[in-house]
């Protein structure tokens, strides 16, 4: 047989987020792609989109990292958008980006200033304010008492020192009206032209755009199919089977004669093949259902030690869950809706199917209040959605790595996973790159040397 023949190929990806679904894109647009000979399959144990790329912001820049994916990847989604409407299908749109810095202070915080206001009467405003202001200061490097039973916020790591070096000082938008400017001390915008360009998807959206897209170019997919076992041919010791569970009749089934298998399960990577060392971890958002100007905000948020949270003082409890400043980011998106996401948490291990995530309502309730101290709009909107989902981590050595993209040590298996927050801005290239990987033997779009599972003996 000639060599130089295409072979048959069934393709096995695991996975119905959004690094599986634009692999099977991908791979259905690859020029050596032949619905005569080669068969995708993509197996996910729950829904499309159930998991993190279904509950994650959505945000894109070109300031995101790893940078040997963020580069073609925004690339990419731009591409995506103007080839099928993206901009109707899954809500693709540039906006603006900013950061800044917010003092809450406790007349406004603890919504009684009567006695203040008298002593008003005898200070200037202006000298009044600043006394407020460091009083404020003073009391927050003094703490809240004790403080038992608080934690400090945990940052998600959305933003890494070079991204923070982007950052330009700016006055608050005018446009960015959303945001009590009375609060903010500091703002600063992304500022560097060609480097800091933003824009966003809906990530639910576009996961289940880019499978709708899959489906027609041939790509079978299965929902409710959790896979239990890859199975390696005794001989060679290459990928040759799959097998998985109808988790709605409990029948278990197995694929023969599969030539390649991608482990694009997100938190549940490192369950299915333990090597990559790739878990989850939680983290909460809420929806909010508002319509303002397009903006994505990452916070830092300085509250006054003895301010409570409506919620919890409606408990009777009489401290926050954090002390000192807190950081939610805030990403306006089209449609009317709102979004924010909070801190990371490891209080609860990750489960077994996506379908299992348990929300902490308290956390998200926080997360609210903490939004609507600097924004009068959003603490007036409706929640359309509490939610919590795992960030997949690629972790050695305690410290989180960058992710894994292409081959592993055993014959016809493949890894994509371990992109923490930025899944949705670099699913797109790890799709093309991983069709690159499958049928042309080579990553051709971009040198990702740096991500090969093979450095970790995966």
């Amino acid at each position: 047989m000639d060599s130089r023949m295409p072979q048959p190929r069934h393709i096995v990806i695991i996975g119905g987020g959004v690094i599986g679904t634009t692999t099977a894109y991908y791979l259905t647009r690859h020029p050596s792609y032949n619905t005569a000979i080669h068969h995708i399959t993509l197996l996910e144990a729950t829904s499309l989109a159930a998991a993190a790329s279904g509950k994650a912001g959505g945000l894109l820049g070109l300031w995101a990292y790893p940078s040997c994916l963020v580069p073609l990847s925004y690339h990419l989604h731009a591409e995506l958008a103007a080839e099928h409407n993206g901009a109707e299908r899954w809500g693709y749109r540039r906006l603006g980006c900013g950061q800044l810095t917010a003092s809450v202070r406790k007349k406004v915080a603890r919504g009684s200033a009567q006695a203040k206001r008298k002593s008003r009467s005898s200070l200037g405003v202006a000298k009044q304010e600043e006394q407020e202001d460091d009083d404020d200061e003073k009391d927050q490097k003094d703490g809240n008492g004790d403080g038992e039973g608080q934690v400090e916020w945990q940052k998600l790591p959305k933003q890494d020192e070079k991204a923070r070096s982007l950052l330009r000082d700016s006055v608050l938008p005018k446009d960015l009206d959303w945001i009590n400017g009375s609060l903010v001390r500091d703002y600063a915008e992304m500022g560097l032209p060609g480097f800091t360009e933003t824009a966003q998807v809906h990530p639910y959206q576009f996961t289940t755009s880019m499978a709708a897209l899959a489906r027609q170019g041939g790509t079978e997919i299965r929902v409710g199919a959790k896979v239990t076992g890859i199975g390696l041919n005794k001989s060679s010791r290459a990928v040759d089977s799959v097998s998985f569970v109808d988790r709605a009749t409990g029948q278990t089934s197995t694929l023969p004669g599969v030539t390649d298998v991608v482990v694009a399960a997100g938190p549940w990577t490192g369950t299915l093949w333990p090597r990559t060392k790739v878990e989850g971890l939680r983290a909460h958002s809420v929806v909010f259902a508002a319509d303002v100007s397009p903006y994505a905000v990452f916070t830092d948020i300085s509250l006054p030690p003895d301010w409570v949270p409506a919620h919890r003082a409606a408990r009777g409890e009489t401290r926050r869950r954090h002390r000192g400043n807190v950081d939610p980011e805030i990403y306006a998106r089209p449609g009317g809706e709102v979004y924010a996401c909070g801190e990371p948490d490891a209080s609860a291990p990750l489960p077994e199917t996506a379908d299992l995530v348990q929300c902490d309502d308290a956390q998200c309730d926080d997360l609210v209040a903490y939004v609507g101290a600097v924004s009068p709009v959003l603490g007036a909107a409706g929640v359309a959605a509490r939610q919590a989902c795992y960030l997949p981590r690629h972790v050695r050595f305690g410290k989180e790595s960058a992710p894994l993209v292409g081959r592993t040590a055993v014959d016809g298996l493949w890894v994509a996973s371990g992109h923490t927050c930025w899944g949705i801005q670099n699913g797109p290239a790890t799709g093309k790159l991983m069709a690159e990987f499958i049928f042309d033997g080579e990553a051709r779009s971009a040198d990702v040397a740096e991500l090969d599972p093979r450095r970790y003996k995966v």
